[in-house]
C-alpha cells in the first residue's frame, strides 16, 4: 500500500503542474487585466505598478518566478487586496466552505445511502418511485431555485432560521446552505446507492446469504451494501472537492465568506495569484480525494489489490 501510495504521490506533482501551467497561461490570455479600470492610471504610475508585482518582464519569466514562489510554499501576494498574500486570504476564507462542505457531504451521505438502500429493497413499490421521484426533482431543480425558496419559507415567512450570514459560524446559520448544498448530492447518491444495491442482491452469493436463512436487514447490511458502495465510492472523490471548495450560488445568496465567491470575485476582478491559489487549492483536493476514494475502493472490495 505504501509504494503505491507513493507512486500515486509521485504522480501527482506532474499533474499539479500541468494545472499550474495551464491555468497561468490561460489567466494571462483573457482579456483585460488586474489593473483595468474606469479610471485609466497614468502610463508612469501604470508601470510602476506592474514593476511591483514584476508584471513587466517578459511572460516566461513571471511564469519562471510563479513556479519558482509556489515550489517554497509561496502563492504571491493578491493584486486586488492590499497588503494581503494569497495564503492569507485562503486561510481566512478556507475553513468556511470546508465547514459547509463537510457539513453537506455528511448529511448527503448519510441520508443518499440510507434512501438507496430502502429503495433497493422495495424495488417497483411506493417507497422506490417516492425515493426516485424525489431524487430526479433534486437533480433537475438549481440550486439558486431551492436556496431561494427555503430562504422565503423558512427565512422570511416563518422566521425559523436565519436568511443569511456567517456570524461566526453559529448552528442556525448553517442549516440552510448545508441543505441546499446537500440536496443535489442525496439525489445523486440514492440513485447510485439505489442501482448499485439492485445489481447486488440479484448476485448468486446473496442468493446463497438467504438461502441460509440470514434476515433481510443483515443481508443487506452485512453482505450487499458493502459491495453496492463501490460506484458511490468513485464518484464521492470529486463530488467532496467541489462541496469542500466552495459553491458561488449558496455562498452568494447566504452571504457567506467562502472560497467560491472569492474565487468568481477574484477572476472578474482579474486577480491572478489569487485565482491561481485557489486553482491550485482545488487540483490539490482533487488528486488528495482521489487517493482516498481508491484506498476505501480497495477496502471495501477484497478483490482489489494495491501494489
Amino acid at each position: 500500500m505504501l509504494r503505491f501510495i507513493g507512486r500515486r504521490l509521485l504522480v501527482a506533482i506532474p499533474t499539479l503542474f500541468l494545472v499550474i501551467t495551464l491555468a497561468f497561461f490561460m489567466m494571462r490570455a483573457a482579456p483585460g487585466g488586474p489593473f483595468d479600470s474606469d479610471r485609466k492610471l497614468s502610463p508612469e504610475i501604470e508601470a510602476n505598478v506592474l514593476a511591483r508585482y514584476g508584471m513587466d518582464r517578459p511572460l516566461g519569466q513571471q511564469y519562471l518566478a510563479y513556479v519558482a514562489g509556489v515550489a517554497r510554499g509561496d502563492l504571491g501576494p493578491s493584486l486586488k487586496y492590499k497588503d494581503k498574500s494569497v495564503l492569507q486570504i485562503l486561510q481566512e476564507n478556507a475553513p468556511v466552505s470546508l465547514k459547509l462542505g463537510g457539513l453537506a457531504i455528511a448529511l448527503a451521505a448519510t441520508l443518499g445511502v440510507s434512501l438507496g438502500v430502502l429503495a433497493a429493497a422495495r424495488q417497483n413499490g411506493g417507497l422506490d418511485h417516492l425515493v426516485m421521484g424525489v431524487a430526479v426533482l433534486g437533480v433537475c431543480i438549481p440550486t439558486f431555485v431551492t436556496a431561494p425558496l427555503l430562504v422565503l419559507v423558512f427565512g422570511s415567512k416563518l422566521g425559523w432560521l436565519p436568511s443569511g450570514g456567517w456570524n461566526g459560524g453559529a448552528p442556525l446559520n448553517l442549516v440552510l446552505p448545508v441543505i441546499v448544498l446537500a440536496l443535489p448530492q442525496i439525489a445523486i447518491i440514492s440513485r447510485l446507492t439505489r442501482a448499485g444495491m439492485i445489481e447486488v442482491l440479484r448476485s448468486n452469493y446473496i442468493r446463497t446469504a438467504r438461502a441460509k436463512g440470514l434476515p433481510e436487514r443483515r443481508v443487506i447490511t452485512r453482505h450487499a451494501l458493502r459491495a453496492a458502495l463501490l460506484p458511490l465510492v468513485s464518484y464521492l472523490g470529486p463530488a467532496c472537492a467541489g462541496l469542500l471548495t466552495g459553491s458561488l450560488v449558496v455562498e452568494k445568496i447566504f452571504n457567506l465568506p467562502g472560497l467560491g465567491k472569492f474565487f468568481v470575485l477574484s477572476a472578474l476582478q482579474r486577480d491572478y495569484t489569487v485565482v491561481m491559489g485557489m486553482v491550485i487549492v482545488y487540483a490539490a483536493l482533487i488528486l488528495l480525494l482521489n487517493l482516498l476514494a481508491d484506498l476505501l475502493y480497495a477496502a471495501l472490495d477484497p478483490r482489489v489489490r494495491l501494489s
